[in-house]
């Protein structure tokens, strides 16, 4: 079994491969860990087509796939207190999830309770933890009502329960066909595409008390119009359009803190990251395209063998 799926150069699906690449040594501060589960974003074949946010450090090639994973402790760098061989742990991987061993920086990453699944730990870290964050950036109190732009996606889905756990009334915009989805979260569905405004302020006549976009452009656009409080309005999709409507990108999410809670509301029974998927570490073509088609429902997760 390889172990690693990796991009030798930047492009299509052409570019992706198994290969066996050594496994990694953990140097001071970090943790080697063995893979149970990996989550599958679209950030993922992004990367791999090329695309680096600013300020993103950057890539080596080969490069492992996968920016979120869960798994083992086997090995423990210097200078590391708090973790030990055998600890159960999630985060997000410094040489990529998609491997049978990965390297995690000790001060950013979460033990997994036993309550809370490998594939579902997997996913916590990039869209649950961004979801929670993001609401928790909006600041608003029990009773407002929140819109959610894009809300089928794994962010929208973290977002939507985090909000309704804190007393919010959620309504989101997705496809037709991620209704019955969309509303067994408890939200309020209205469809996406044109004539959103008319569809959402007839969905909440009470009115909209913050955005939280995932989707970007002329959605974010008239989102945004809907809100008294343009600070109120945060995207994850459109970091310069949302600056200049007067709201902010959704902030940093790589802090074991926030990861922490996430966590903990899971355990508690109170977040379900709705894995709908989990596919065999060695179908993981399989998994990237149906990320990549974009019309997955829930979160796709990659579970790998045991250990060599």
């Amino acid at each position: 079994m390889p172990l690693a799926y990796v991009h030798a150069r930047y492009g299509g699906p052409e570019v992706e491969h198994f290969a066996d690449l050594p496994r990694p040594a953990p140097g001071p501060g970090q943790l080697l860990v063995a893979v149970r589960a990996a989550g599958v974003n679209p950030v993922d074949w992004k990367r791999r087509s090329g695309r680096r946010p600013r300020g993103a450090p950057v890539v080596h090639l080969p490069a492992v796939m996968g920016g979120e994973a869960a798994g083992e402790v086997v090995a423990v760098g210097s200078g590391v207190a708090g973790f030990a061989v055998g600890d159960a742990v999630l985060g997000g991987p410094l040489t990529g999830g998609y491997a049978r061993f990965t390297l995690f920086a000790a001060d950013a990453a979460v033990r997994k309770p036993p309550e809370v699944a490998w594939t579902d730990a997997a996913v916590l870290p990039i869209a649950a933890a961004t979801g929670y964050g993001a609401v928790r950036q909006l600041g608003l109190r029990a009773g407002a009502t929140l819109l959610v732009t894009g809300v089928g996606g794994g962010v929208g889905v973290a977002a939507a329960q985090v909000a309704a756990h804190l007393g919010l009334t959620v309504v989101g915009s997705a496809s037709a066909g991620k209704r019955e989805f969309v509303e067994s979260l408890g939200v309020r569905h209205v469809a996406s595409g044109p004539g959103l405004t008319a569809r959402v302020r007839a969905a909440a006549p009470q009115g909209i008390d913050g955005v939280l976009d995932l989707v970007g452009g002329e959605v974010l656009r008239e989102a945004a119009a809907l809100v008294a409080d343009p600070a109120k309005v945060v995207s994850g999709a459109d970091r310069e359009a949302v600056g200049a409507l007067g709201g902010a990108p959704v902030g940093p999410v790589r802090d074991p803190a926030l990861l922490g809670a996430v966590v903990e509301l899971v355990r508690a029974g109170a977040l379900d990251p709705k894995v709908t998927r989990v596919v065999p570490f060695a179908q993981a073509p399989e998994a990237v395209r149906a990320v990549e088609g974009g019309h997955t429902v829930g979160k796709v997760v990659l579970e790998m063998p045991p250990a060599p």
